[in-house]
């Protein structure tokens, strides 16, 4: 997200109003979700939003905290104070070309795990269809899957896949095939702990925009998964849409702790927290402006 502070300010003053009908849908916000994490140091945040915008040393642009078309932080932000997070997946995120970069919160992602997560604008999606068995698509809807169901359908895919090509080979009998379709439907658990995920897409739009995106040949088979049980808490939150709707950040971090317990099967201990760095902070400056109501709450954070 871009701070213009003229343009923040006036954004918070606007937010005000809506925190309140926002806060009875998302009881979420209300207990501030993102107290406990495991974050860096945010004084060099703190310290930029006191001093002001700054400059990038790429492309020259006046921003705050970063530079949302390079992907960099700017000047008065010393990229050896930002965290670097190590992912167990890389991510790709489709950018539709309306989403305004300043209020992108994609863009987080790729400043803090750079070597990770790739952002393409769209149209430009890379070609998934040989890889469908390794990836899958962040997104709602009726043939959507939980987290804890990726490895077994994934690997129905990859079998699948093994076994079209032995059927041009061998044409093994009809009575042959059904057997080993219901092997594979008896897969047991190790073999689905065996995740063979290696890549998660995610679409960064309005909820509104996305469909476009979202029908694009490119992306059509590919296994979609749903984060059902998690809440935003996002200050943008669209209204009409059911709070389960989440920001790109947030849609990121959720599906990895998730992956983290219900695929790998490994405690959580905040490894993937600092994806929230930028987020978290913003979350919190613009809480605190809601909460007193005055505009120079605005330049300073808890």
């Amino acid at each position: 997200m871009s701070l213009n502070p003229s343009v923040f300010l006036k954004e918070i003053e606007e937010n005000n109003s809506k925190f309140a009908e926002t806060n009875k849908t998302t009881s979420i916000a209300s207990e501030n979700p993102l107290q406990n994490l495991c974050l860096a140091s945010q004084e060099v945040l703190q310290k930029a939003q006191q001093s002001g915008r700054s400059k990038c040393l790429k492309c020259g642009g006046s921003r705050m905290f970063y530079c949302y078309t390079c992907y960099v932080p700017v000047e008065n932000v010393p990229i050896e104070q930002i965290p670097l997070v190590k992912l167990p997946l890389k991510i790709d995120i489709i950018k539709h070309p309306n989403e305004t970069d300043g209020k992108s919160t994609a863009i987080h992602a790729k400043l803090l795990a750079p070597e990770f997560v790739n952002i393409y604008t769209y149209p430009c999606i890379p070609e998934y269809e040989e890889k469908d068995h390794e990836v899958v698509l962040v997104f709602p809807g009726p043939q959507s899957i939980s987290i804890k169901d990726i490895s077994f359908h994934l690997q129905k895919r990859s079998q699948n896949k093994s076994r079209g090509q032995n059927d041009d080979l061998d044409k093994p009998s009809f009575k042959r095939k059904k057997i080993e379709d219901q092997e594979d439907y008896d897969l047991n658990d190790s073999m689905c702990k065996n995740t063979i995920l290696k890549k998660i897409i995610f679409i960064d739009s309005t909820w509104n925009q996305t469909n476009k995106i979202f029908s694009d040949e490119r992306l059509q088979g590919l296994l979609q998964v749903e984060l059902k049980t998690r809440k935003t808490c996002f200050w943008r939150h669209q209204k009409g849409k059911p709070d389960t709707f989440l920001s790109t950040i947030e849609a990121i971090y959720y599906f990895l702790v998730d992956y983290h317990t219900d695929v790998l099967k490994e405690k959580y201990k905040g490894q993937y927290d600092n994806l929230l760095f930028f987020y978290s902070f913003m979350y919190h400056l613009i809480k605190n402006a809601k909460c007193s109501g005055d505009k120079e709450t605005a330049k300073h954070t808890q």
